[in-house]
């Protein structure tokens, strides 16, 4: 039999693209990466990298109208002029995919090929006049937004977060259509850069996999800059009048009524890009919701892994390479590895950002009866949070009866900076108490962890039977 081109085939060249192609180069593996258009991925051209961009722009845009709260003066009024932040953020873009350019992987041994791919079967791919073999594949083909069916959509000119950083400049006013978090962080941050925003959220509350609490004081924060937040509301109907974006909502009660903008932003999910693969030829299963994978990321075609956001359940680039690594190791290796979803984590980066590692209250609660503990901590108590004027928020830590952090959240600055310190307790199942008695450095917002830990400490040592003994004990002597 003709020996294969490649021994590894990665289909897919974003986050998880690149992890299981470098992973399997450095495995020793001769490896192709194949991508059909820019690489890169949803990250670096229309997630994570543009978002945060904007985001940064959108914090400035806020502290320099807020001078006055670190006791500065302008002597005239400040007035920003946005038309260049869009091309700021496509400079960003920019800079970050330059350290993504075929050439970086082609040096250390990685043939990347352009062209749309078409499975054969499943040891082969069409590329169109040509083909590859490979012994493994790996796909990692990512999402892209989903498109809901609302009446009138398709006649209105509609942005999604692949579009939306194309915009020249800013429109003076949209609607975001979706309170997850892609529609919350591009709210707040338009808004503070002068758009009139309204979210239409069809769920109970936006963020809904977050802590209830948590993403509840999230919302009254980003209400009271001026975002509206219009939820248990549905999207019925798009028209335009007069060049504006007309839609029409109703409420639980099918109270209709029309809100308009001068643009409207998609933002209610995302699909798995698994069109044009032609999978069933190399006897893989998939939904619209993805490609089927074992716990070992192991498709139905024995020879084909997947992994990321073509997989799920979880969207995020930091599981995308996750899963890429474990996917390319059982792909390469004897030694098979299973995915394990407890320590997953995420944080969405609005202004506080929210930051979630494992269970919530509610979940939690309904996995351990009440048998759960909860310490809590609010940045208010906090110097550092005083210094630098960040006194919104709070870390919630949730422990077993026997002091297990099985979840932590943490509304506030530099919330995704902070959880980490949460989540390696949790990974390393190391008692939440213990914290408190590693020297923190003073005054840092990471106090937080340690400050809630010694609520738990304390809490420990007054539960202590030879403790309490002993306090017995003494009470009588002083009596």
């Amino acid at each position: 039999m003709k020996p294969f081109d490649y021994d590894v085939a990665v289909i897919g060249g974003g986050a998880a693209g690149f992890t299981a192609a470098k992973t399997a180069n450095g495995l020793g593996k001769k490896v192709a990466m194949v991508e059909k258009g820019k690489l890169g991925g949803e990250c670096t051209l229309y997630g994570c990298i543009p978002s945060k961009a904007l985001i940064k722009v959108g914090d400035i845009a806020r502290d320099i109208k807020n001078l006055k709260d670190y006791g500065l003066k302008s002597d005239t009024d400040i007035k920003l002029n946005t038309e260049n932040v869009m091309d700021h953020v496509r400079s960003i873009v920019q800079k970050v995919y330059k350290g993504h350019l075929p050439e970086s992987f082609e040096r250390i041994g990685i043939k990347v090929i352009f062209g749309e791919p078409e499975f054969i079967n499943n040891h082969q791919v069409k590329l169109g006049d040509g083909k590859i073999s490979a012994k493994k594949f790996i796909i990692a083909t990512g999402s892209s937004a989903l498109i809901p069916p609302i009446e009138g959509l398709k006649e209105v000119p509609y942005l999604t977060n692949e579009t939306f950083f194309d915009l020249k400049v800013l429109p003076e006013s949209m609607i975001v259509v979706g309170g997850g978090p892609i529609g919350i962080e591009l709210s707040q941050a338009i808004n503070r850069l002068g758009v009139k925003t309204t979210v239409v959220e069809m769920g109970e509350r936006i963020l809904i996999r977050d802590d209830r609490e948590l993403a509840e004081l999230l919302a009254e924060r980003l209400e009271s800059e001026g975002v509206r937040i219009l939820t248990k509301t549905k999207a019925v109907k798009f028209s335009q009048e007069n060049g504006r974006i007309v839609l029409t909502v109703e409420d639980t009660n099918n109270q209709a009524r029309n809100i308009e903008a001068e643009a409207v932003l998609i933002g209610v999910g995302r699909k798995a890009n698994v069109d044009g693969l032609k999978l069933e030829n190399a006897g893989i299963k998939y939904s619209p919701k993805g490609i089927v994978t074992d716990e070992k990321l192991r498709t139905t075609a024995p020879n084909i892994y997947a992994c990321g956001d073509v997989v799920g359940p979880y969207q995020f680039s930091h599981m995308a390479e996750y899963q890429a690594v474990i996917a390319t190791v059982n792909a390469t290796l004897p030694i098979k590895r299973r995915v394990d979803y407890r320590n997953v984590l995420w944080c969405t980066y609005t202004d506080p950002e929210l930051a979630h590692a494992g269970l919530t209250e509610e979940e939690a609660r309904a996995k351990y009866d009440d048998g759960v503990k909860i310490y809590r901590y609010e940045y208010k108590n906090l110097d550092r949070a005083k210094t630098d004027l960040v006194e919104t928020g709070l870390g919630k830590f949730i422990c077993t009866k026997k002091g297990k952090l099985v979840g932590a959240h943490i509304l506030g600055s530099k919330a995704g900076e902070l959880i980490h310190e949460a989540q390696l307790l949790k990974s390393l199942n190391i008692n939440f108490s213990k914290i408190q008695s590693a020297i923190h450095g003073y005054p840092t917002l990471s106090d937080l962890t340690r400050q809630a830990g010694k609520l738990a400490y304390v809490e420990k040592l007054q539960n202590n039977f030879f403790l309490k003994l002993l306090k017995r004990i003494l009470s009588r002597k002083i009596d």
